[in-house]
């Protein structure tokens, strides 16, 4: 099973890599450079057969270079892109170089195949130290993706304009397949160290997920890097050893790829393959791992934007209700205008008020008139107050219930519920590139069929309910919702046929599951036809009020069976 936590690119994944980008890549005219994020560098290069997509990334948990996929179109107005795009525009790559057992990777670039080199980018992949230089014909930095200043660093401080120097020598000596067994036993227990650190300390290139894989990636194997290499038995010496020497034949023979591990994540070094096996598929190690990466930064990415939007929303929440409070505080003021006119009365009923006494009075009834005036000034605010609360308690529930099958679909979520969030923090008319953005993507809701066939509808954001429930309802189709609680719209089809209890109990059963009620056993779902929705004037989309309507009590947890049977492309929004 993969580790919780992201399996960083070592050297040895490093060196499968390049054995694939080599023959493809080199030789190949640099044509584009864009920026997808704040670590992240992405090269377009032109072959004779194709156009390749390099990703480089100093991101301190996942440095990484990587043949991807052709990106989206984004960021190329950084810095960093642009200085790029300026330094390596009408050169080709012409050397991809991995110097010694260092996470360091040198692409050299120059007018044409066997003239001198004019620029190198470098990438260095070491965690939290990674970086990225672009260097000239002396090898003077001309852009680096950090300038490490002197109090950064005091052993290699280098930015904009210093000549390159690699970084500072590895620890321990090159592993060497030509080592015998003795010896290389013998630099291993040469300090009481638990065997991990034995490893790492007395050869260069090995990494924690390394160590795993040589002692066999198991939890038997886990146990041995945490044990003192003193209590290592001969036979756990010996299987290390025919490992270790696996594992370097393969380095020098380039027997790469890509093995999903047991307690590791992953390996890219392998045994020698049977006779008559298939030959692998080109990039296919590459292809592996920007998969792997992707799918485990798209978490992370989506869990951060979830958190990031989670506390806008609590916050909106917070002062909504804060500001409804103070409305209702005004309210109930209101009551005490019958005891100042009260006050007001007996002032000017004594026998002989002072003059101070009657401009009492008159202030008095100044007061009662004016909190009897702010009644019709304090109700609708009330009213707004409690309608935003009730968007943004169900834009939480959309948060909380969002996909979970693709973070493509989790991520076109966000970005949909974050304009939303926005619209409520500033709900003033959209300016007119959002409103050429609202009518020409049309909402994709999530859509699935009830059990005599009829289509059933589902808004996860409120555009989605604003469309099935008053812009595509016809008559007959009938709307369901969780009563007095935040979810989704769900609407049963019913003008595409006649709907049986099967369908009205199937329907009331996810919009319980799409509501904030998801955990109760039984949720109270109210069934109104679509003919008797009423948009609320000046409300979010999909805010709507209704006259009547039916209780069916729904199970969330029957939807369950619907929802298996759903395609996972379903209720995305599609790109603008």
């Amino acid at each position: 099973m993969a580790p919780a936590a992201l399996q960083a690119m070592d050297l040895t994944s490093l060196r499968a890599v390049l054995s694939e980008l080599q023959p493809l890549l080199v030789p190949s005219r640099f044509e584009k450079a864009q920026q997808a994020d704040a670590q992240t560098l992405q090269l377009g290069f032109r072959t004779l057969r194709q156009r390749l997509w390099l990703e480089l990334s100093w991101l301190a948990e996942a440095p990484r270079l990587l043949a991807i996929a052709p990106p989206p179109r984004q960021g190329d107005g950084s810095t960093l892109a642009q200085q790029l795009q300026h330094g390596l525009g009408g050169l080709a790559l012409v050397s991809l170089e991995q110097p010694g057992w260092e996470r360091v990777v040198e692409l050299g670039f120059a007018a044409r195949p066997g003239d001198s080199l004019q620029r190198w980018l470098v990438l260095e992949l070491m965690g939290r130290h990674s970086n990225l230089f672009l260097l000239d014909e002396q090898r003077r930095v001309v852009a680096a993706a950090r300038q490490v200043r002197q109090q950064q660093s005091r052993l290699r401080p280098i930015g904009t304009g210093d000549l390159y120097s690699p970084p500072p020598p590895l620890q321990g000596q090159p592993p060497d397949p030509n080592e015998p067994f003795e010896r290389w036993k013998a630099q291993l227990t040469l300090l009481p160290l638990p065997l991990l650190k034995a490893l790492q300390s007395a050869y260069q290139g090995i990494s924690p997920a390394l160590a795993l894989q040589l002692a066999g990636d198991t939890p038997e194997g886990q146990a041995w890097l945490s044990q003192p290499v003193q209590s290592l038995s001969a036979q756990q010496w010996q299987a290390l050893w025919e490992h270790w020497q696996s594992w370097l034949q393969a380095m020098e023979q380039q027997r790469f790829g890509f093995t999903p591990g047991q307690c590791c994540a992953y390996r890219c070094w392998q045994a020698p393959a049977p006779a008559g096996s298939a030959a692998p598929e080109p990039l296919a190690i590459n292809q592996a791992l920007a998969s792997y990466h992707q799918q485990r930064l798209g978490s992370r990415q989506v869990q951060q934007r979830q958190h990031q939007l989670r506390q806008r929303l609590e916050q909106l929440l917070q002062r909504e209700r804060s500001q409804m409070e103070h409305q209702q505080q005004l309210l109930d003021q209101v009551e005490n205008s019958d005891q100042l006119q009260q006050q007001a009365d007996a002032l000017l009923c004594l026998p002989q008020p002072s003059r101070d006494q009657v401009a009492e009075a008159q202030k008095l009834y100044k007061r009662a008139r004016k909190l009897r005036r702010s009644v019709a000034a304090i109700t609708p605010r009330l009213e707004q107050h409690r309608q935003r609360i009730e968007q943004l308690e169900t834009s939480l529930t959309f948060l909380e219930q969002g996909p979970e099958h693709s973070h493509t679909a989790a991520l076109e979520h966000l970005h949909t519920l974050e304009e939303e969030c926005t619209h409520l923090q500033d709900p003033g008319r959209p300016n007119r590139s959002q409103r050429r953005q609202q009518t020409s993507a049309a909402p994709n809701p999530l859509e699935l069929t009830s059990p005599s066939g009829l289509r059933l509808q589902v808004g996860r954001n409120h555009r989605q309910n604003e469309w099935i429930s008053l812009r595509q309802a016809r008559r007959g189709d009938l709307w369901f919702h969780a009563q007095e609680c935040p979810g989704s719209h769900v609407v049963l089809k019913g003008s595409e046929g006649v709907p049986g209890d099967a369908d009205l109990q199937a329907a009331a059963d996810l919009a319980a599951h799409f509501s904030r009620a998801r955990g109760n056993s039984r949720v109270a779902v109210v069934l109104v036809p679509c003919d008797d929705l009423q948009r609320i004037a000046g409300a979010v989309p999909g805010t709507v009020r209704h006259r009547g309507g039916e209780v069916l009590w729904a199970d969330p947890g029957r939807a369950a069976a619907l929802l298996t049977a759903a395609p996972p492309s379903l209720g995305v929004e599609p790109e603008p």
